[in-house]
């Protein structure tokens, strides 16, 4: 009795014993922008692919260039679709619509450009590239798609396509 007497004494309150805990909220308008920037995604992301490729190498019938490969080109598939095609946000946020004719990559730290989430972003998919070229032996086949698959993830992520729909694609 007397412990909770003197910290109530000391937060100025009567000594009932009775305390609050404060916590922080999050004040994010649009929780996309901040989802990279989150603690330990960047670890869950490449443990991801890590298991996606451990799970195309228990596949008996696959070789190991072809595993290279298929982690490679279904990882930027995935990657393209999930920040590159889907526009919006997934909650109601009181941005009035602000957000909703941006794809995800745009929104990632509210657009700003050379952040360290958008550096990690378009460095992992070039470091993924670059072994599966030298598990690949660069064969021409294997070097090929993974160069398209490559191209087709890293261009939307350049500044110069911020905003830009090519053809009109994703525009609506």
């Amino acid at each position: 009795m007397e412990t909770e007497e003197r910290h109530g004494a000391a937060n100025g309150s009567s000594g009932s014993g009775v305390r609050m805990n404060v916590g922080v909220a999050h004040s994010e308008v649009n929780p996309n922008t901040r989802v990279m920037s989150s603690r330990g995604i960047w670890l869950a992301y490449v443990i991801s692919v890590a298991a996606l490729h451990v799970i195309l190498l228990s596949i008996p019938f696959f070789s190991i260039p072809v595993v290279w490969t298929l982690t490679n080109v279904i990882h930027n598939l995935v990657m393209y679709l999930l920040l590159h095609t889907v526009k919006g946000t997934p909650f109601e946020t009181p941005d009035q619509g602000k957000d909703r004719l941006l794809t995800h990559w745009e929104q990632i730290d509210y657009g700003m450009q050379c952040t360290s989430s958008r550096k990690f972003l378009s460095i992992s998919p070039v470091v993924l590239y670059l072994l599966t070229s030298f598990y690949t032996k660069y064969d021409p086949a294997h070097f090929m798609i993974n160069t398209a698959s490559l191209l087709s993830v890293l261009l939307p992520k350049l500044p110069q396509f911020h905003g830009v729909r090519v053809f009109g694609i994703n525009k609506y």
